[in-house]
Formats: structure tokens, C-alpha cells, sequence
């Protein structure tokens, strides 16, 4: 039987790794990937666009980053309750694989649906898409605004 000397610096550095690969995953999901959603083999995650959402006393307001995404390439549902949005963001056109030194950029197909956080009027609804942005303006419907009342105290 021979006899393998056991070294804790090797036992330290496969922790290491370990951490490293458990950083990048966690740290992945803030770039335009979510890691947690389900992924192909592969896949390194899948694109989800970052989105704010605000009010504006009479309207919900939704911003989205969608940088290198071509308007004609997204399609926008909206509903009294929620907004989707679907889309796809293409690869350059004529770059093979095996020509990439490195490829970071996220390609492919993305959905997000945002549920609102008070009802709002779908058909009044208008969106505008500058600079990578998408912002969509959603009016309120008359019983979801805030009605303001003075009250006498006693």
C-alpha cells in the first residue's frame, strides 16, 4: 500500500475554486442574466431586462434597459393589471463562433412580465423607446388614484 501525503494547501485551493465559481454565479444575475432561471446546456443564464417602476400621482411609469435591441425586435402586451415584454436581442450578422476571442454579450430571446402595483387604463397607454430605453406611460384608472381630503379635527 502506498502511502499519499495528505497537504491541507491543496485542500484550501479547491475550496477557493469552489468560492470563485459560487461568486460568479451570484454576482452574474446583476449583469442582464438571471442565473436562477432554468438553464440549457451550455446556456449561461437567461437575458432579463433591468426595469424600473414608478408613480406619478395619475400614472405608473416603466422604464427598460434594452441596449442594442432593435424597436422592431420587441413586442409590448399590456394588460389592467400587468405589462409584458417580449423580444429578442440578434448577434452581429456575419461573425462565425469560432472567430469570437471572447464573447460576453448576452444574445437571444427575453420575456419579462411586471404585475402593476394599482389597476391602470391599458388603452391609454403610450410608449416610447430612445437610446436603449423603453418607457411605457400607464395612466391610472379613476378608482386606483389617490384622492386627497381634508379632514376637519375635532
Amino acid at each position: 500500500m502506498t502511502l499519499i501525503r495528505w497537504t491541507p494547501a491543496k485542500e484550501l485551493e479547491s475550496i477557493r475554486r469552489d468560492m470563485e465559481r459560487l461568486m460568479e454565479d451570484f454576482v452574474e444575475p446583476f449583469g442582464r442574466r438571471r442565473a436562477w432561471l432554468p438553464r440549457t446546456a451550455g446556456e449561461r443564464g437567461v437575458i432579463a431586462p433591468n426595469v424600473d417602476v414608478y408613480d406619478r400621482k395619475t400614472e405608473v411609469v416603466v422604464r427598460v434597459e434594452l441596449p442594442g435591441v432593435e424597436k422592431e425586435n420587441v413586442d409590448l402586451t399590456i394588460t389592467n393589471e400587468s405589462i409584458s415584454i417580449k423580444g429578442e436581442l440578434k448577434k452581429t450578422e456575419g461573425v462565425k463562433d469560432e472567430d469570437y476571442y471572447c464573447s460576453e454579450c448576452s444574445y437571444g430571446g427575453f420575456q419579462r412580465t411586471i404585475p402593476m402595483p394599482v389597476e391602470i387604463d391599458a388603452s391609454k397607454a403610450k410608449a416610447s423607446f430612445k437610446n436603449g430605453i423603453l418607457e411605457v406611460v400607464l395612466p391610472k384608472l379613476e378608482a386606483a388614484k389617490a384622492k386627497e381630503v381634508k379632514l376637519k379635527i375635532d
